[in-house]
């Protein structure tokens, strides 16, 4: 760890779409202010990014940075990572199946079988819904500096767009599926097909060597063009908030 002095610094966010396309060729960067001097963009080959940088406020604090590139495990239990279509398959066919066996007398508590098979049958019907109507959550890769940093650089919309990807969802076909669908248009004048839609496939935390807090999205889109993204840019930066510019790559 490296301690620099105290001085007055500009403290940005940056969020970053990586999309596989199909055209292997394709680079291009779009309305970014001169990168820092030592400043390092990783390339890779069929990827495209969109980097979202959010201005914030200035800081007198003194200024800390960190090389940490330890993977942080994503451990932390919260409901919003619990699959409820599991719970209620699982329970109401545990609750069916212990039920019909004591109707049966192969299992005891025959007094039970009525309320068990009365409640079971409802839960597993609710359970198989739910499981029909699921998102699952994206891997989710986090830095150790990256982690420090998200509390303080990383904006409302970023820690909104991080929580919202990595937990389940019910009823929606893909996540961030309102903000493409504004975005992109689709089956609209001017838009895209709907099955021809990016498709989010996962999320990375990382510090930039400027130290700025970055979040990745890597999105599938074999069925796009380049011109699909870059003819959009102002539409990524007005729907991800004020004071965000949009980079390809």
């Amino acid at each position: 760890m490296k301690t620099l002095s105290p001085t007055t610094i500009t403290t940005r966010a940056t969020l970053t779409l990586q999309v596989s396309l199909s055209n292997p060729n394709h680079r291009c960067f779009l309305s970014l202010p001169p990168p820092p001097t030592g400043l390092h963009l990783s390339l890779k080959r069929h990827r495209l990014k969109l980097h979202f940088i959010s201005k914030a406020a200035e800081s007198t604090q003194p200024s800390t940075t960190t090389t940490d590139k330890t993977l942080v495990p994503d451990d932390e239990f919260t409901l919003a990572k619990v699959s409820f279509g599991v719970i209620g398959l699982g329970l109401g066919v545990s609750l069916l199946s212990y039920g019909f066996g004591a109707y049966f007398n192969i299992l005891p508590g025959s007094e039970w079988s009525a309320i068990m098979l009365t409640y079971g049958f409802p839960l597993a019907i609710i359970g198989m819904a739910l499981k029909y109507a699921e998102l699952k959550p994206v891997p989710c890769l986090t830095y150790s500096d990256a982690k420090n940093l998200r509390e303080t650089f990383a904006t409302p919309i970023l820690k909104q767009v991080r929580n919202d990807v990595t937990r389940y969802r019910y009823g929606d076909e893909q996540h961030l599926e309102e903000a493409l669908k504004r975005i992109f248009q689709y089956g609209l004048g001017g838009g895209i097909p709907r099955r021809s839609a990016p498709t989010l496939q996962m999320v990375r935390e990382e510090v930039t060597e400027d130290g700025k807090y970055c979040l990745v999205l890597v999105f599938e889109a074999k069925a796009l063009e380049l011109s699909d993204f870059e003819k959009r840019q102002a539409k990524f930066t007005s729907f991800f908030g004020p004071g965000i510019t949009a980079e390809i790559g």
